[in-house]
Order: C-alpha cells, then sequence, then structure tokens
C-alpha cells in the first residue's frame, strides 16, 4: 500500500515541476522588465517565498524520492523474506505436528494390542523407538527455522497453528510415552515370569482391560473397573459390603490414590487372584534364570533384570552366598527365596 501511495505521488512530480519552471518565469520576466527600467528588486511584497527557497525544496524533492524509493523497496524485501520463512517453518510443522499426534496415537494402539507374545510386543516397541529417534533431523530442521524466524524478530504466522514450543513438548512426550510403555511391557515380562502366568492368561487380561478400557487411556477408571469386576465374577455391586470389598481392591491396585488403574496393577492382582502363592522352588526357579543358571546372583544382574525398587528390596534382603563357586558380592538367592515364601510382595 505504501509503494502504491508512493508511486502515485511520483506521478505528479512532472506537473509540479512544470508548475515550478512556470513560477520561476514569471520571476524571471519581473525580473527582466526591471532591468530594462533599471528598477533594483529587493524582494516581492506579496510573499517571501523566493526562486532559491523554491529550487532548494525542488532539489530535496528530488533527493528524498530515491531514499524513499529505497526503504520501501527494503521493507518489502524484509517483508517478503519473512513470508518465505514463515512458510517455510509452516510446511514443517504443519507435517511434523500432525505426524507427532499419529505416532502418540499408534503407540497407544500398540500398548493395549494383543498380537504374538510379549516379547513380541517388545521387539516392535523397540523398531518403532528406533524409528522415531530416525526422524530427529526433521526436528532439527524445523529447529533451524524457528531459530531464523527468532532472529528476524517475527512474532505471528497465519499459516500455522503449531508453534516450536508445541511441537518440543510434542516430540518430548513422545519419546517418554514409547519409554514408559517398553517399561510397561518389561513389567509385564518379569510379572509373568515371576508368576509363572501363560500367555494365554496374558492375553485373556489385556482383552478384559482392554474391553472396558473404552476411552483407550490405558488405564481404568473406578467405575470402569468395578464393571471389569462384576464381569470376572467378584461380588463388588453397590450395597454396603460390596463397597467395602471393592474399596478394599482399589486400596491394593492403586495405592497412591490417583484414580486410575494400570494394566501393570491389573494384571499383578488378577495373577494373586488367579494362582497359587508362588513356591519357593518356583521363585528360586526364577532367580536361577536371572542369574544365569548360578547358584548366586550379584547385585549387578538383579539391577539389570528387575525394576529398580524390586532390585534393591532383593539386594538389602539377600545374604551373602558362600558356596565353593562364590565371587565377590555374590548373593544367596535361594535363602531368600526360602525365608520369603508365601509373601505377596516377592
Amino acid at each position: 500500500g505504501l509503494i502504491t501511495a508512493h508511486g502515485q505521488f511520483k506521478s505528479t512530480l512532472p506537473d509540479a515541476d512544470r508548475e515550478r519552471e512556470a513560477i520561476l518565469d514569471i520571476q524571471r520576466q519581473a525580473q527582466k522588465i526591471a532591468d530594462y527600467n533599471h528598477i533594483k528588486l529587493t524582494g516581492n511584497p506579496y510573499t517571501t517565498v523566493t526562486p532559491e527557497i523554491i529550487n532548494f525544496k525542488w532539489e530535496k524533492v528530488q533527493q528524498l524520492v530515491p531514499k524513499r524509493d529505497n526503504a520501501l523497496k527494503s521493507e518489502q524485501d524484509k517483508q517478503q523474506s519473512n513470508e518465505r520463512l514463515r512458510l517455510e517453518f509452516a510446511s514443517l510443522a504443519n507435517v511434523e505436528g500432525p505426524w507427532i499426534q499419529s505416532k502418540m496415537e499408534e503407540i497407544g494402539r500398540i500398548a493395549i494390542e494383543m498380537h504374538g507374545t510379549l516379547e513380541d510386543q517388545m521387539s516392535h516397541l523397540k523398531q518403532y523407538e528406533q524409528s522415531v529417534i530416525n526422524h530427529k533431523p526433521n526436528i532439527d530442521r524445523l529447529e533451524q527455522k524457528h531459530q531464523l524466524i527468532q532472529e528476524a524478530l517475527i512474532f505471528d504466522n497465519k499459516h500455522t497453528n503449531y508453534t516450536m514450543e508445541h511441537i518440543r513438548v510434542g516430540w518430548e512426550h513422545l519419546l517418554t510415552t514409547i519409554a514408559r510403555t517398553i517399561n510397561e511391557v518389561e513389567n509385564q515380562i518379569l510379572t509373568r515370569d515371576a508368576k509363572g502366568i501363560s500367555q494365554e492368561q496374558m492375553h485373556e487380561f489385556r482383552a478384559s482391560f482392554n474391553h472396558f478400557d473404552r476411552d483407550h487411556t490405558g488405564a481404568l477408571g473406578p467405575e470402569e473397573f468395578k464393571a471389569c469386576l462384576i464381569s470376572l465374577g467378584y461380588d463388588v455391586e453397590n450395597e454396603r459390603q460390596g463397597e467395602a470389598e471393592f474399596n478394599r481392591i482399589m486400596a491394593s491396585v492403586d495405592p497412591n490414590n490417583s484414580g486410575m488403574v494400570t494394566f501393570q496393577a491389573f494384571i499383578d492382582f488378577m495373577s494373586r487372584e488367579t494362582t497359587d502363592t508362588d513356591s519357593a522352588d518356583q521363585v528360586i526357579a526364577s532367580f536361577k534364570v536371572l542369574a544365569g543358571d548360578k547358584n548366586f546372583i550379584t547385585a549387578a544382574e538383579l539391577r539389570r533384570e528387575l525394576p529398580p525398587d524390586q532390585a534393591e528390596y532383593c539386594i538389602s534382603r539377600m545374604a551373602p552366598y558362600h558356596g565353593p563357586d562364590t565371587v565377590p558380592g555374590a548373593l544367596d538367592y535361594m535363602s531368600f527365596s526360602t525365608a520369603l515364601y508365601g509373601e505377596s510382595d516377592l
């Protein structure tokens, strides 16, 4: 708009120049008459504007016009450059934002799927995690565009609803969700092996959980969990005794009072309810697998194979191993298993 207005102004300059020349011609005629009559002109009583002032201001206009041309051209170049940056950022952000959202939905589906064994699911998750990590250069390119936008002091972008902050938060949330899902499957594998749960039982647990997790959040609210328990034959209807029983169960699966029951908590509960308490031999056999068939286990092996809280629980309670094949730091998992035979938190 400013360029158009300036162009309209420049189109008036030829007429203005002709008017200037006409005014100066009048002055020359007056001077000619004065010279002919030997009259000395000392000014014009009707105006303070002199030909010198007119010419000075005209020269000033002649200088200012190209300066204005340059200033407008520079501003136009800047605005066009800023618009290119906006479009470049938006073209990437409008791809990365939906991509992150779709991956979040996919990881949610993977977390509740029942195809193959838990090991198959773990392998799928690891591959999925690597494919997401391999996507990082695209996020880096978006960061570079964002840096240019910041340097250009651009504060708005009508071409996208995504900001760099949205993308960063989404990306970190995606990575965290994948890591958490992998950790949950690892815990499910440990629970399955420690409790002797079959793959068929795990599928049944997952099918029951998924059926009542209707909003696919990966956790059951109190009412969803109650409906699940009722379908499994538990007497937790809304009378006094049933409500007390439900509160007891809820306290065991949700000790932190978060109001949600995770699948891990669900299978822990179901394994306690549907399998006999572990025998010492079963627990010893599980530790023997973790120890690589040795008669003892080390703190490093426990920390590598078990969740941190379980590992530290075992390490703090296992006595040193004194067999002929002992090594420094060897721990006696056999006496530990026998001593804790029947304890549900093992």
